[in-house]
């Protein structure tokens, strides 16, 4: 079987540089590579958390912006929202019942929320099983390599585990897929920790000018004066700017550290960079976009057969069910070809862009 990605993000919070140096570009160079991709919105995921409907349909809409804009290729890679795939949520369920429950216990999100919390008050069953839903994601196309963070390493080991079981009670049904780790905790917050929405600390990836800017001037630094040396190793500013810039301009932003550029000079680079080098370029294609999926959330797309999309979904199920003495699926399960269709011709009306 040739190699084929899954990746796909939580649909909670606004996307922000860290969101697209650690998953989305790596995961699209994957794809470009791979030729059978596969992209998805992780709505379920995000209700385990978020509880306010019009959140989470806002930051369906910020997350589809964010991949299509950033270059997702429509016409080679299937794109979708986890909900509108409910043959997921079947997988889930027959997969939950051959996960032990010590696996579960295990998870580390689970454990650190249990610390502190022996009664595990706060604590839902959709946190507590989210490993199960993340191996139904990946499992459900047979997916072959998942880009994922350190963070969620283990719940891909998990995916593997899962899969292992599964295919000694009932013999060979799953492909095992294989990690490809993607560090994103090289891209730094404005307060030095890890970009991320937990931490309030993150630099936005659709948003204007102004925003960029103010979001760039309040990366914290140290107190040293212009004219001082400082040191680019330890400079988040720096370790920012690397991502956009070329070896040479890395090196002569490395000089301006040695000759002590301020730290107003140096952030300054930092957003005009940035601005020029990727953002413009997002907000040029987001102009484009941002009327057409907000009219519409079905992003599946017209660049792929739709048939041998949701023919995936139903031979795996026709499999599982078949091993586990379900009998088949049946056809109903599927859209009807007129619905496909139609859901295809719309949603190209909108993703396409020329």
């Amino acid at each position: 079987m040739k190699n084929r990605i899954l990746t796909g993000i939580t649909t909670s919070g606004t996307p922000h540089l860290g969101n697209y140096f650690g998953a989305i570009r790596p995961s699209l160079e994957l794809a470009a590579e791979s030729k059978d991709s596969f992209f998805f919105l992780a709505d379920y995921h995000s209700i385990i958390k978020v509880n306010n409907p019009q959140e989470v349909t806002s930051s369906i809409e910020n997350i589809a912006l964010a991949w299509l804009s950033s270059g997702l290729d429509t016409k080679s890679s299937y794109f979708y929202k986890q909900s509108d795939i409910r043959e997921i949520l079947e997988l889930s369920w027959i997969l939950h019942c051959v996960t032990a429950k010590g696996l579960m216990n295990r998870a580390h999100a689970y454990k650190a929320l249990k610390e502190n919390n022996d009664d595990d008050k706060g604590i839902n069953m959709g946190l507590f099983s989210y490993p199960i839903l993340m191996a139904a994601d990946i499992l459900m196309f047979n997916s072959t390599h998942v880009p994922v963070g350190p963070d969620q390493l283990q719940h891909l080991e998990m995916t593997r585990d899962i899969a292992n079981r599964f295919n000694h009670i009932f013999g060979d049904t799953f492909e095992v897929p294989e990690a490809i780790i993607n560090d994103d905790e090289s891209i730094p917050g404005i307060d030095g920790r890890k970009m991320s929405k937990s931490y309030n600390n993150v630099i936005p990836l659709l948003c204007d000018e102004k925003t960029l800017k103010k979001s760039i001037m309040k990366i914290i630094t140290n107190s040293l004066e212009p004219g001082e040396p400082k040191d680019h190793e330890t400079c988040n500013v720096f370790s920012l700017y690397q991502n956009f810039a070329s070896d040479e301009e890395i090196a002569e932003f490395k000089e301006e550290y040695e000759n002590g550029i301020s730290w107003g000079d140096a952030k300054n680079k930092l957003f005009n960079k940035a601005n020029d080098s990727l953002l413009k370029e997002i907000k040029g294609k987001l102009n484009t976009l941002e009327s057409r999926v907000s009219k519409n959330t079905q992003l599946i797309n017209k660049g792929i057969d739709p048939k041998n999309f949701l023919n995936d979904i139903l031979d795996i199920l026709n499999l599982v069910s078949r091993q586990i003495s379900l009998g088949n699926i049946e056809n109903d399960k599927l859209l009807p070809e007129s619905q496909i269709k139609s859901i295809f011709e719309m949603s190209a009306s909108f993703l396409h862009t020329s």
